[in-house]
């Protein structure tokens, strides 16, 4: 018997969060998915809610219905088909959820994140909230013993950090530990953001927010009063210029058009601007605005999602999660801190509902098996 995508399936069940249709998502018995001959079957030890799963369950649907979200996660590999190389049943492992085609310029240059024709793990394809799913043996990354389930689960956001600190600093050999930065937006990617920054050893790094929470958690990071502006009290021009006289990087993690506009009034001659945040509404800017750009011959650079280069060995530096897995590794990063709420599988509504509703301060909400 095959499911929908040709996948052998087994007669015994699991449980799942199936999201039948907008705002509506059920925890159901599902069939468990036999693996094609490229994939391996992973036994979720650990998944996070990512930011843009809430508005796919209750506002805009997945690309395809009924289907299982979730694509940061981790577990171990349960069952491999008959193409993939022995001696990976039982490894723990790390899943990079977007599957290039391998087959466009892009990925044929080394950017699977820019594929013209990629799969998705939770958006197109089921994915972890689940006990089980299924994913190509080429998209996991081994983890060494020093690096636990739920750190693993994080891979995925703090690539995509990862792969926007590179960004911006990718023509330099060594870092300018000098160089004024500023992050707009502390949810949990410029959270990510200040930890690599810091672990860099960047000096002079300024935070955007707009909670008490975020300032609480940009000062375990190191971050003092005088370098955190809460946008909802202060001007946040005015309060750029004093504290810095302007960015030589601005991070733009929220999305919305006046910290798009915000990032290049505030940027240094020669500055970059490096968009983060997925957009709220259409973008637009005032011709003043769009002069800067020209007349301080600015970069601004947008970026999307992370490089993952299928690296044999799994503490290479070559692309963004082999980079994040060596920091783990050598415990030089801690992003467990961040991990605001745990929910067993049978309650993660409790975590969807928080979130879409705001009812608890958090930062990663994390499903543990």
């Amino acid at each position: 018997m095959q499911d929908d995508n040709g996948r052998e399936i087994r007669e015994a069940g699991m449980k799942a969060w199936v999201l039948h249709g907008i705002n509506d998502i059920r925890y159901e018995e599902q069939p468990v998915p036999s693996p094609m001959p490229d994939e391996v079957i992973i036994r979720v030890e650990a998944a996070g809610i990512c930011g843009s799963d809430i508005p796919r369950i209750y506002e805009n649907g997945a690309h395809r219905m009924p289907l299982i979200p979730g694509h940061e996660f981790s577990g171990t590999v349960e069952r491999t088909g008959s193409n993939v190389r022995d001696g990976l049943e039982g490894r723990r492992a790390g899943v990079f959820p977007l599957i290039p085609c391998d087959r466009c310029v892009p990925c044929r240059e080394g950017h699977p994140e820019m594929c013209r024709d990629y799969d998705y793990v939770g958006s197109r394809r089921d994915g972890a909230f689940a006990e089980f799913v299924a994913v190509p043996a080429s998209n996991i990354i081994e983890l060494p013993d020093e690096v636990s389930f739920e750190e693993a689960a994080m891979l995925e956001p703090m690539a995509v950090a990862v792969h926007a600190m590179r960004m911006a600093f990718e023509d330099e050999d060594e870092p300018d530990r000098d160089k004024k930065i500023i992050i707009c937006g502390l949810g949990t990617i410029g959270l990510l953001l200040l930890m690599f920054l810091e672990e860099r050893g960047c000096r002079n790094v300024f935070i955007i927010g707009n909670r008490e929470s975020q300032r609480q958690r940009a000062a375990a990071f190191g971050i003092d009063q005088s370098r955190f502006c809460d946008s909802g009290k202060t001007d946040v021009c005015r309060w750029i210029a004093e504290k810095t006289g302007g960015a030589d990087v601005y991070f733009e993690c929220v999305g919305k058009n006046e910290c798009v506009k915000n990032g290049i009034d505030a940027a240094t001659p020669g500055g970059r601007v490096i968009v983060v945040g997925n957009p709220f509404t259409d973008m637009t800017l005032p011709r003043d605005t769009y002069w800067k750009i020209l007349r301080n011959q600015l970069t601004v650079r947008g970026t999307w999602n992370s490089t993952f280069l299928k690296e044999e060995d799994p503490l290479k530096n070559s692309d963004d999660w082999h980079y994040v897995l060596k920091r783990l590794a050598e415990k030089r990063i801690s992003p467990s801190q961040m991990i605001s709420h745990r929910f067993k599988p049978e309650t993660l509504d409790r975590g969807f509902l928080m979130m879409r509703d705001k009812t608890e301060d958090h930062c990663k909400v994390m499903m543990i098996r």
